[in-house]
């Protein structure tokens, strides 16, 4: 036989022989769209005729010792192809035909080693380890229930979609069943491709996919590194392959942004799409080192990937409690990831010059959000800031680094930042957006007043706590007649009621005190809250020169609550955020830009 030997196979062909998908190969992950749509289309090109035939792809293995194939390439429609089969038998026993001998053969059958020993075995035998026992089941007759592994699940998902199918399409019509099995297994074909070896079945995988057709270039750059690897040590690229691709999937991370964020951030790459990943790898092997040693590569991916999903849930890169990075958390609100590109190339800072990048980086977010600059400019500029932050190794680097990049682009945002936070609406924000930003300028406020390394002050989570911390409208959102009388001309005016200068924190202690009343009930209440920005408004702390008096110094409490004061505390606040964030002030600003 020659090394390579392609033919076309029928169902009833490809089923004669026995298959194993090695322990090292994806597990299976088609839904329901790809199997609906599967079955439908055979469905409809029976109906062309009996003797149209139907091209369904290809498949690609290479001959075991046992009498067996090891599945190379093409697992996930063998595998439907498989479970149709033990769907099909299960369906025609449920309406009272028995006559499934010849399905069952292609289910399971006695299969002879080299030694002449034969075994009853199944005609598909997953290795993998996600696969667990539902391919017995299956075979024995047994429905599968949809738990376990998400392999598992998607296997039994698998079942229940051709069932459906079958008793949607033919009821208890045993003979129309029966035709549509008959033009499944005689009419549908694939193209079988038989190798000699392991390593030349997945060159042809590679091969076959190389532009990414039905797969994307982590399964292919999963192919490549087995390719590079002693088949001796297999087992061990194929636990840390799954260690990292369950790590993805229980994040509910999308593999590819991760490998592309991950160039960016460790090869001084500034431009790759997710289409190019693969090809990327294939043309700097050398530079990335996967070739040599491939468990080493991917030990790499693992302890970015760690780092990754922990900056993702606000905490650092060994999983420590973080505060800085759990304020870029509250602000990320788990739509926002690009960041994640400048926070990977810093991981390995020291600890005070990773605070400092992630103080900056939380601040450059923040003005993009009130701004309104699209988030999109973000894919350009911390790719092409990602090198320079890994050169970057102590705090002196750093500034000169933040100077020229984030810092830079605050200042030339400076300007829009001071009028859109002065026209902020809070309707127009997303409910964690807008208790981010109340929260962190009562943070800040407190921080000021009691040292930021105090528990009380350290950790935003505590203001954006909607639990136990509410959002206060000044002038209530239902105004009574007492209210509209106190406050006068605008009692009504929605831009008044959500605008930042009307709105505060309060605990819920407090807040159900406030209620609707009007102001001059309110005042009595704010100094009651532990939050100094929102005690304030109703009097100052009467403590002497402190750091606490010091901390609302530029704030007087107010007498009456009106279009004026609300206006007043816009200008104030607009102030505080100015100094929060730190963005420099309008007229720095403008000097700067020009």
């Amino acid at each position: 036989m020659s090394a390579i030997e392609s033919k076309d196979e029928t169902v009833s062909g490809v089923f004669k022989d026995f298959y194993v998908v090695p322990n090292y190969q994806r597990e299976y992950v088609w839904g329901e769209p790809q199997i609906e749509q599967l079955l439908k289309d055979i469905r409809t090109e029976q109906a062309e005729g009996a003797d149209a035939e139907y091209f369904i792809g290809s498949i690609v293995v290479c001959p075991r010792n046992d009498g067996a194939f090891d599945l190379i390439d093409g697992q996930q429609r063998t595998t439907t192809l498989f479970v149709t089969l033990c769907a099909i038998r299960d369906h025609l026993i449920a309406i009272g035909d028995n006559g499934t001998e010849s399905i069952r053969k292609l289910i399971a059958d006695t299969i002879t080693d080299i030694n002449g020993n034969d075994s009853f075995r199944a005609r598909l035998d997953p290795q993998y380890e996600d696969a667990g026992d539902i391919f017995e089941k299956l075979v024995a007759g047994t429905r599968p229930t949809v738990n376990g592994t998400r392999s598992m699940r998607n296997v039994a998902t698998a079942y229940n979609v051709v069932r459906r199918f079958l008793n949607e399409e033919f009821g208890s019509d045993a003979q129309a069943t029966k035709g549509f099995y008959g033009y499944l297994v005689h009419r549908v074909k694939l193209i079988r491709i038989r190798t000699d070896s392991i390593a030349r079945a997945l060159k042809i995988f590679e091969t076959i996919n190389d532009r990414g057709i039905g797969l994307d270039a982590m399964d292919l750059l999963k192919n490549l590194l087995f390719m590079q690897t002693d088949p001796s040590k297999f087992d061990r690229l194929k636990d840390r392959w799954k260690k990292l691709t369950d790590g993805l999937f229980g994040a509910g991370e999308k593999p590819l942004r991760f490998l592309r964020y991950y160039i960016f951030a460790t090869y001084g790459v500034t431009k790759v799409r997710e289409d190019e990943l693969y090809d990327w790898f294939v043309r700097n092997e050398k530079s990335v080192g996967f070739s040599s040693d491939p468990i080493a590569f991917v030990d790499k991916l693992q302890d970015a990937l760690d780092a990754y999903l922990n900056f993702l849930k606000g905490v650092g890169r060994e999983g420590q409690a973080s505060p800085s990075l759990e304020s870029i958390s509250i602000l990320a609100g788990g739509a926002t990831r690009q960041h994640l590109i400048l926070l990977l190339a810093g991981r390995n800072l020291p600890a005070d010059v990773f605070d400092a990048l992630c103080k900056d980086t939380e601040a450059l977010l923040f003005t993009y959000l009130i701004t309104r600059t699209t988030n999109r400019e973000f894919e350009v500029m911390f790719p092409e800031w990602a090198p320079g932050m890994a050169k970057v190794t102590n705090l002196e680097e750093y500034q000169t680094f933040a100077e020229h990049t984030l810092r830079k682009r605050r200042g030339e945002l400076a300007p829009r930042f001071h009028r859109e936070f002065a026209a902020l609406d809070g309707r127009n924000l997303r409910q964690y957006q807008l208790r981010y930003v109340l929260g962190k300028l009562t943070q800040h406020v407190d921080q000021a007043a009691y040292g930021r390394s105090a528990q009380s002050t350290l950790w935003l989570s505590r203001y954006c706590d909607g639990t136990n911390v509410h959002i206060e409208h000044i002038l209530p959102q239902s105004p009574d007649d007492d209210v509209r009388a106190e406050f006068g001309e605008g009692a009504d005016s929605q831009e008044l009621l959500w605008s930042i200068g009307n709105l505060a924190l309060a605990e819920k202690s407090i807040n159900t005190s406030l209620g609707r009343k009007p102001f001059s009930y309110k005042r009595t209440i704010y100094p009651q809250s532990q939050f100094l920005l929102t005690r304030v408004i109703g009097k100052k702390p009467d403590i002497g020169q402190t750091a606490i008096d010091r901390a609302v110094a530029a704030m007087i409490p107010f007498e009456t609550w009106t279009r004026a004061d609300v206006n007043q505390r816009i200008d104030w606040l607009t102030a505080l955020a100015a100094e929060t964030w730190e963005i420099p002030a309008v007229e720095v600003a403008i000097a700067e830009a020009v």
